[in-house]
């Protein structure tokens, strides 16, 4: 389930980038619109509200593989891989932190709709709609995991590499991640503030942290799937956070200042052996 970019890219959240197709709704680990900076950062100053700047989005994934054919959807490249009736009923799912039950309908031969909900809860939606020529697939999603906060919005593009089989939904086949063509501000904004021994970070998407700076397990609050992140200092302005989920390392993101006043983020995914990289402006 995607959260946002700053927080799902720079490990804070669930999930990679993708994992709107990837997860439950629509992640950790986006528009053609640029954020600029508004005031300059210093060289080792990570204090402050940061966005993500999508157009500096890189990310090195594996194709993601669907099918969808005799009422039956299935994703084997799913983190866990997924399959499900699609039916448009809600069925139980296991090992999937945020939903225990999810939904598949075929609204037609070239759009699909997802559902994810925990607890009887919704947490996410994700729409996949396939181009008339059948060659571009795009993902709208609504990550609604966080309670009591907006829901991050946003959709991507991926490109086909691979067809599915006759007679199956356009959806079927293997696709490529091109770009994300717009998520909601709550899901591009992190802000970071050192104090002492300790780094908080808080989101608009409703995640936030206090992690003390010698690699100790910090609970991330607000994300249901219990997520925990640790930090470590690499140097003024340097940071290193690992999340976990039970105790088994799911993303390790470095994330750095420089002297051109950009953050500079590098996300490895573990779950799904995806690398993101990106850069994020001071506001």
């Amino acid at each position: 389930m995607m959260k946002s970019v700053m927080a799902v890219l720079s490990g804070v959240s669930v999930l990679t980038l993708g994992a709107c197709q990837k997860s439950e709704s629509t992640t950790n680990e986006t528009t053609n619109t640029t954020t600029t900076t508004t005031s300059a950062s210093s060289a080792g100053d990570i204090n402050g509200t940061w966005v993500a700047d999508l157009a500096s989005v890189q990310i090195d994934a594996k194709p993601d593989q669907y099918l969808l054919n005799g009422g039956k959807f299935s994703c084997p490249t799913c983190t866990p891989p997924l399959t499900l009736a699609a039916d448009g009923a809600f069925h139980a799912v296991t090992g999937r932190p945020y939903a225990d039950e999810m939904s598949v309908k075929a609204d037609d031969d070239h759009n699909v709709t997802r559902n994810a909900r925990k607890g009887g809860r919704d947490t996410g939606q994700t729409k996949y709609s396939v181009s008339a020529d059948g060659k571009t697939l795009t993902v709208s999603f609504t990550d609604s995991s966080t309670p009591n906060v907006k829901p991050v919005t946003g959709n991507y593009t991926e490109t086909r590499v691979a067809a599915g089989p006759a007679g199956s939904n356009a959806i079927s086949g293997s696709w490529k991640l091109d770009k994300y063509t717009n998520i909601s501000q709550e899901g591009l904004t992190v802000t970071y503030k050192v104090d002492g021994d300790t780094l908080h970070m808080s989101s608009p998407a409703g995640t936030s942290y206090d992690a003390k700076l010698d690699g100790t397990d910090a609970p991330i609050n607000g994300d249901i799937g219990g997520t925990t992140a640790s930090v470590k200092k690499l140097a003024d302005g340097s940071y290193e956070e690992t999340d976990k989920r039970g105790g088994k390392v799911i993303s390790v993101t470095t994330f750095t200042t420089g002297a051109d006043g950009k953050m500079h983020v590098v996300n490895a995914d573990k779950q799904s052996g995806t690398t993101v990289k990106y850069d994020a402006n001071k506001q």
